[in-house]
């Protein structure tokens, strides 16, 4: 059978190069949603121009993602083998032990698809119909190129809802889903299919080990915590104090498995973050460092405004009880606040506390978290940290 093709009218996003093309922009014609949500279809403007081969999604806002800028690319293991030993070589360049974001969706050149490794275990992370369509061939192809002992796959993002799709969970190699994961000289554990996303953030790494420059002899507060990623590393650091503070008391565990692992001390608070932040303001409580790395307030662009504020709230209390002297980091990894409106939010909470700040570091994620320079949404994390007086 024929591969379909989508033809865009518009396609203003397609031109300048960018990976995703929305509904509005494509010729949504009965032909067009007649085609079964994550075929691999060639693009094509109105006038033969070719645009490339993606996969396509007509009840998806997103409804085309592209591998590519030819037409006619065939989309199957070796395709998949190519893009992964790309990626590979890339990670192995800079890290050395087999710890890493593998694979980075749009970065990478697969959008809707993202691999962590954790040495001869891989989760993989299927977030569209077009990538549901592929999982035999992505399996394929990293047997050929990796050869994990274990692949668990994690089907349960928020977002595959969009995509029509069901959330699930299912071990497609192997078996075990709690493993040790080796960052910065820390060993944490991790649980791969009750935990978060992939199951670990491998995003702050680079993050962790500059605060912990700054963590011997200070006390510490990792406020969302989740499994003690800052706090770990900081108690690891010399900290005299460390504080893991989060609304959940499995990760909480976590993190405490870990500490005794490391050898290191932790105090873990289960409570509501801003409730914990207002209670130690009162109880005139404070910290040498604040560490603030929520979960996203910004799911959608609908909840700018919102997310926007509390930002800007969560940057003011955090500093609240930073000592003074003291350090503080707010982090987002909303891809829908721009990292300007993020910046101005944060600074405009630390204005409202009376203390000088001075912004020490801006950053987002390592190099195993490529960003398409043409998709500034694969650029969603952006931690700031400040010196207050």
């Amino acid at each position: 059978m024929s591969r379909k093709t989508v033809i865009l009218p518009k396609g203003r996003r397609a031109r300048a190069g960018s990976p995703w093309i929305f509904s509005n922009e494509i010729r949504m014609d009965e032909a067009a949603k007649a085609i079964a949500p994550g075929s691999v279809v060639n693009v094509r403007g109105e006038d033969g121009r070719a645009f490339g081969t993606g996969y396509f999604n007509p009840k998806s806002l997103i409804a085309l993602r592209l591998f590519s800028e030819e037409c006619e690319v065939v989309i199957d293991a070796e395709f998949f083998a190519a893009r992964l030993t790309r990626a590979l070589a890339l990670r192995d360049a800079v890290y050395d032990k087999p710890f890493y974001r593998l694979f980075h969706a749009e970065g990478d050149g697969v959008p809707g698809l993202v691999i962590d490794r954790f040495g001869d275990t891989l989760t993989v992370q299927i977030g569209t119909a077009g990538m549901e369509k592929q999982i035999t061939a992505i399996t394929m192809a990293l047997d050929t190129v990796l050869k994990p002992k274990t692949v668990i796959l994690r089907a349960d993002a928020p977002s595959r809802t969009l995509e029509g799709l069901d959330s699930y969970v299912k071990t497609l190699k192997g078996e075990g889903h709690r493993i040790a994961v080796e960052e910065n000289g820390v060993r944490y554990v991790a649980d791969l299919t009750e935990g978060q996303k992939t199951g670990w953030y491998y995003d702050q790494r680079d993050n962790r080990a500059f605060i912990a420059q700054f963590a011997k002899d200070k006390s510490v507060l990792d406020a969302f915590s989740y499994t003690g990623g800052f706090g770990l590393l900081a108690a690891k650091a010399g900290a005299t104090e460390v504080v893991c503070l989060d609304s959940s008391a499995p990760a909480l565990a976590i993190a405490e498995e870990s500490a005794r692992t490391n050898g290191v001390k932790i105090q873990a608070v289960k409570a509501d973050v801003f409730e914990e932040l207002a209670r130690l303001k009162t109880e005139e409580e404070s910290f040498d460092i604040v560490l603030a790395d929520p979960p996203p307030f910004v799911k959608s662009k609908k909840d700018l405004e919102a997310g926007a504020r509390a930002y800007r709230k969560l940057a003011r209390m955090a500093a609240d009880v930073t000592a003074p002297g003291g350090i503080v980091m707010v982090a987002s990894c909303s891809h829908n606040i721009p990292p300007e409106r993020f910046a101005a939010e944060c600074a405009a909470g630390l204005s409202r506390t009376g203390r000088r700040a001075a912004l020490i570091r801006q950053s987002g994620a390592g190099i195993d978290h490529p960003v398409h320079p043409l998709l500034p949404e694969s650029a969603y994390l952006k931690a700031l940290f400040y010196a207050l007086d």
